[in-house]
Protein backbone atom coordinates (compact mmCIF):
# COMPACT_ATOMS: atom_id res chain seq x y z
CA UNK A 1 0.00 0.00 0.00
CA UNK A 2 0.86 3.48 -0.50
CA UNK A 3 0.11 6.83 0.62
CA UNK A 4 0.52 9.98 -0.40
CA UNK A 5 -0.41 13.35 1.61
CA UNK A 6 -2.60 15.78 0.22
CA UNK A 7 -2.65 19.72 0.04
CA UNK A 8 -2.97 19.19 4.09
CA UNK A 9 -0.51 16.76 4.69
CA UNK A 10 -2.76 14.61 7.53
CA UNK A 11 -5.32 13.81 4.88
CA UNK A 12 -3.95 11.04 3.10
CA UNK A 13 -4.71 9.58 -0.35
CA UNK A 14 -4.12 5.45 0.49
CA UNK A 15 -3.61 2.89 -3.49
CA UNK A 16 -3.95 -0.69 -2.31
CA UNK A 17 -1.64 -3.51 -3.72
CA UNK A 18 -4.31 -4.72 -6.48
CA UNK A 19 -3.18 -8.24 -7.84
CA UNK A 20 -5.73 -8.74 -11.36
CA UNK A 21 -6.05 -11.46 -13.77
CA UNK A 22 -8.73 -12.87 -15.93
CA UNK A 23 -10.21 -14.30 -12.51
CA UNK A 24 -10.82 -10.77 -11.15
CA UNK A 25 -9.00 -9.15 -8.60
CA UNK A 26 -7.32 -9.85 -4.96
CA UNK A 27 -6.39 -6.55 -2.60
CA UNK A 28 -6.24 -6.31 1.21
CA UNK A 29 -8.18 -3.75 1.85
CA UNK A 30 -7.09 -3.13 5.21
CA UNK A 31 -4.68 -4.44 7.27
CA UNK A 32 -3.70 -3.00 11.06
CA UNK A 33 0.03 -3.15 10.69
CA UNK A 34 0.81 -1.91 7.12
CA UNK A 35 -1.79 0.92 7.77
CA UNK A 36 -0.16 2.67 10.70
CA UNK A 37 2.89 2.28 8.96
CA UNK A 38 1.90 4.50 5.95
CA UNK A 39 -0.11 7.07 8.38
CA UNK A 40 2.69 7.50 10.94
CA UNK A 41 0.90 6.29 13.85
CA UNK A 42 -1.22 3.76 15.62
CA UNK A 43 -5.16 3.92 14.26
CA UNK A 44 -7.76 2.01 15.81
CA UNK A 45 -11.44 1.76 14.38
CA UNK A 46 -14.38 0.89 15.80
CA UNK A 47 -17.29 0.77 13.79
CA UNK A 48 -18.01 0.29 9.58
CA UNK A 49 -20.30 2.29 7.99
CA UNK A 50 -21.34 1.75 4.46
CA UNK A 51 -24.28 4.52 2.61
CA UNK A 52 -25.78 3.92 -1.22
CA UNK A 53 -26.73 7.40 -2.67
CA UNK A 54 -28.09 8.13 -5.61
CA UNK A 55 -26.59 10.34 -8.03
CA UNK A 56 -26.62 13.99 -6.92
CA UNK A 57 -26.90 13.46 -3.64
CA UNK A 58 -24.29 15.47 -1.17
CA UNK A 59 -24.18 13.73 2.02
CA UNK A 60 -21.68 16.50 4.71
CA UNK A 61 -20.65 18.56 5.40
CA UNK A 62 -20.45 16.39 8.91
CA UNK A 63 -18.36 16.50 12.29
CA UNK A 64 -18.65 15.62 15.46
CA UNK A 65 -17.62 18.28 18.39
CA UNK A 66 -16.70 15.57 20.64
CA UNK A 67 -15.93 12.11 20.53
CA UNK A 68 -14.37 13.27 16.40
CA UNK A 69 -13.79 10.56 13.86
CA UNK A 70 -11.19 9.72 11.84
CA UNK A 71 -12.69 8.27 8.67
CA UNK A 72 -10.94 5.34 6.69
CA UNK A 73 -13.03 5.84 2.98
CA UNK A 74 -13.48 3.80 -0.13
CA UNK A 75 -16.11 3.67 -2.75
CA UNK A 76 -17.46 -0.11 -3.53
CA UNK A 77 -19.34 0.94 -6.08
CA UNK A 78 -19.62 4.57 -8.45
CA UNK A 79 -17.45 7.70 -7.86
CA UNK A 80 -18.04 10.53 -5.50
CA UNK A 81 -15.99 13.50 -5.08
CA UNK A 82 -15.02 13.45 -1.24
CA UNK A 83 -13.99 16.46 0.76
CA UNK A 84 -12.18 17.13 3.69
CA UNK A 85 -12.13 20.59 5.74
CA UNK A 86 -9.15 21.18 8.58
CA UNK A 87 -11.46 22.14 11.75
CA UNK A 88 -8.52 21.91 14.11
CA UNK A 89 -8.01 25.47 15.73
CA UNK A 90 -4.52 24.81 16.64
CA UNK A 91 -3.45 23.76 12.73
CA UNK A 92 -1.79 25.57 10.41
CA UNK A 93 -4.41 24.10 7.90
CA UNK A 94 -7.37 25.75 9.89
CA UNK A 95 -10.45 26.50 7.24
CA UNK A 96 -8.75 24.66 4.56
CA UNK A 97 -9.99 21.68 2.29
CA UNK A 98 -8.98 19.53 0.45
CA UNK A 99 -10.69 17.01 -2.42
CA UNK A 100 -10.30 14.14 -4.20
CA UNK A 101 -11.93 11.85 -6.81
CA UNK A 102 -12.50 8.05 -5.60
CA UNK A 103 -14.09 5.09 -7.60
CA UNK A 104 -14.66 1.94 -7.10
CA UNK A 105 -12.35 0.98 -10.30
CA UNK A 106 -9.17 2.37 -8.57
CA UNK A 107 -9.76 1.03 -5.37
CA UNK A 108 -7.82 4.11 -3.56
CA UNK A 109 -8.93 4.85 0.04
CA UNK A 110 -9.10 8.22 1.62
CA UNK A 111 -7.33 8.76 5.56
CA UNK A 112 -9.40 11.81 7.45
CA UNK A 113 -7.80 12.00 10.64
CA UNK A 114 -10.14 13.18 13.77
CA UNK A 115 -10.54 16.48 13.80
CA UNK A 116 -11.93 17.31 10.39
CA UNK A 117 -15.70 17.90 8.82
CA UNK A 118 -16.24 15.08 6.04
CA UNK A 119 -18.54 15.35 3.34
CA UNK A 120 -18.95 13.67 -0.61
CA UNK A 121 -21.29 14.49 -3.93
CA UNK A 122 -22.34 11.25 -5.66
CA UNK A 123 -21.56 11.62 -9.42
CA UNK A 124 -22.14 8.22 -11.08
CA UNK A 125 -25.16 7.02 -11.34
CA UNK A 126 -25.23 5.53 -8.05
CA UNK A 127 -22.00 5.27 -5.24
CA UNK A 128 -21.66 2.55 -2.23
CA UNK A 129 -18.87 3.89 0.07
CA UNK A 130 -17.47 2.02 2.74
CA UNK A 131 -15.88 3.62 5.57
CA UNK A 132 -14.16 2.40 9.18
CA UNK A 133 -14.20 5.36 12.18
CA UNK A 134 -11.87 6.09 15.04
CA UNK A 135 -14.88 6.47 17.05
CA UNK A 136 -18.57 5.62 18.00
CA UNK A 137 -21.42 8.34 15.59
CA UNK A 138 -22.93 10.27 18.69
CA UNK A 139 -26.10 12.12 17.17
CA UNK A 140 -25.66 14.72 20.18
CA UNK A 141 -22.21 15.81 19.11
CA UNK A 142 -22.88 15.43 15.43
CA UNK A 143 -22.61 18.99 13.55
CA UNK A 144 -22.98 19.88 10.05
CA UNK A 145 -21.48 23.43 8.13
CA UNK A 146 -23.06 24.46 4.85
CA UNK A 147 -21.86 22.50 1.62
CA UNK A 148 -21.25 25.93 -0.90
CA UNK A 149 -20.15 27.98 2.39
CA UNK A 150 -18.65 31.17 0.57
CA UNK A 151 -15.79 31.26 3.35
CA UNK A 152 -14.90 27.76 2.80
CA UNK A 153 -15.40 28.07 -1.11
CA UNK A 154 -15.30 24.70 -1.70
CA UNK A 155 -14.66 23.77 -5.40
CA UNK A 156 -17.48 20.66 -5.93
CA UNK A 157 -16.48 19.98 -9.25
CA UNK A 158 -19.47 20.66 -10.83
CA UNK A 159 -17.97 20.48 -14.50
CA UNK A 160 -18.49 16.65 -13.57
CA UNK A 161 -22.21 16.52 -12.79
CA UNK A 162 -24.36 14.86 -15.03
CA UNK A 163 -27.32 16.55 -13.64
CA UNK A 164 -28.56 19.96 -13.73
CA UNK A 165 -29.21 22.26 -10.80
CA UNK A 166 -28.31 21.83 -7.04
CA UNK A 167 -27.31 18.70 -5.08
CA UNK A 168 -29.58 16.31 -3.50
CA UNK A 169 -29.38 17.55 0.18
CA UNK A 170 -31.19 15.95 4.22
CA UNK A 171 -33.13 18.05 5.30
CA UNK A 172 -30.42 18.90 7.86
CA UNK A 173 -27.49 19.66 5.56
CA UNK A 174 -29.79 22.07 4.16
CA UNK A 175 -30.27 24.15 7.26
CA UNK A 176 -26.53 23.89 8.00
CA UNK A 177 -25.11 26.73 9.53
CA UNK A 178 -21.84 28.34 7.92
CA UNK A 179 -18.20 27.64 8.90
CA UNK A 180 -17.89 30.63 11.17
CA UNK A 181 -21.47 30.06 12.95
CA UNK A 182 -19.89 26.61 13.53
CA UNK A 183 -16.57 27.66 14.55
CA UNK A 184 -17.27 30.78 16.62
Amino acid sequence: MQAVALEIPDVKLLTPDVFGDARGFFMESYNRRTFDEVIGEEVSFVQDNHSRSAQGVLRGLHYQVQQPQGKLLRVLQGEILDVAVDLRRESPDFGRWVSVLLDAENHQQLWVPPGFAHGFVVLSESADVFYKTTDYYAPRHERAIRWDDAVLGIDWRRELWQWKGEPTLSPRDAAAPSFHEQTN
